[in-house]
């Protein structure tokens, strides 16, 4: 075996790990199911280890805490994009330079994920599928690797993850999600998927309650679609406050026929 060749397969092992750490964190964030059962179901699943960076403040009991927390509470088409646990970037005005790199951007997906319509090859080419035992209505199938390369550069041929609606028989290819981390800045989301055309979100102000409370946590104040959502109220309430978890994400759905319905917040399921 070469040099070259012992390299490359190192720095892949170590873009598989360290994608594993990032990737999770973001893709929580997007995984659709309130019922008390996901959460019940998420306790007793294995998970790659959660990104610490992603989740200052927190520690692993914190961290596994708010995975559950969001696995019960973040449902696509929720509705809340405006609310005080969701901070959504503002849409700018459209230019034809960001129409284009727009359309860009959806032919190559568009392109590079039509193999994935077969979700056999999708699994044979690494990427997992988040939860495949909790009821969603859409399924990730994340690439840990390019959810590493996304946090660093952007290949629009290359999403973080594949997103699947469950059929009789298997999996039905609907879209794709990119990512980047929580730290980055507007200007550069819009260098990657333009914000007049498209827009990232962050989900913020997860109040978790006490670590002893949790089996009976009154989900109606904690959480992601709880009241609490100040820190103030969550020491009040003698919980644990963290004002920005996960990463930014962005949906595309390739498959719809115009921009809007391409990059919405969430696909509109049948």
């Amino acid at each position: 075996m070469s040099a070259r060749s012992g390299l490359i397969q190192i720095a892949t092992k170590a873009g598989m790990l360290f994608g594993a750490l990032f990737v999770v964190t973001v893709l929580l964030a997007a995984i659709p199911s309130h019922q008390q059962q996901a959460v019940q179901i998420a306790q007793e699943s294995a998970a790659p280890a959660p990104d610490h960076a992603a989740m200052p403040g927190m520690n692993m009991s914190d961290e596994k805490a708010s995975e559950k927390a969001a696995v019960s509470d973040m449902t696509p088409g929720h509705g809340d994009a405006h609310s005080s646990h969701m901070y959504v970037t503002a849409m700018r005005p459209q230019t034809p330079d960001d129409v284009r790199r727009a359309g860009e951007i959806v032919a190559q997906l568009r392109a590079s994920i039509e193999k994935y319509k077969d979700y056999h090859v999708a699994l044979n080419d690494g990427f997992r599928i988040f939860m495949p035992n909790v009821p969603q209505p859409e399924y990730h199938f994340t690439s840990y690797g390019n959810g590493f390369i996304q946090a660093f550069t952007f290949d629009p041929a290359r999403p973080t993850s594949l997103l699947y609606k469950k059929t009789a028989t298997g999996y039905e290819l609907v879209g794709a999600m990119y990512t980047m981390p929580k730290h980055a800045t507007e200007e550069q989301l819009n260098a990657r998927v333009p914000l007049s055309i498209a827009m990232w979100h962050l989900h913020t102000n997860l109040c978790l309650p006490p670590r002893e409370e949790m089996q009976g946590a009154d989900w109606t104040k904690f959480g992601l679609h709880g009241s609490i959502a100040t820190k103030d109220s969550c020491d009040a309430a003698g919980g644990r406050f963290s004002p920005v978890i996960f990463g930014w994400m962005v949906h595309v759905y390739p498959y719809e026929d115009s921009l809007e319905k391409i990059f919405a917040m969430h696909h509109h399921m049948d």
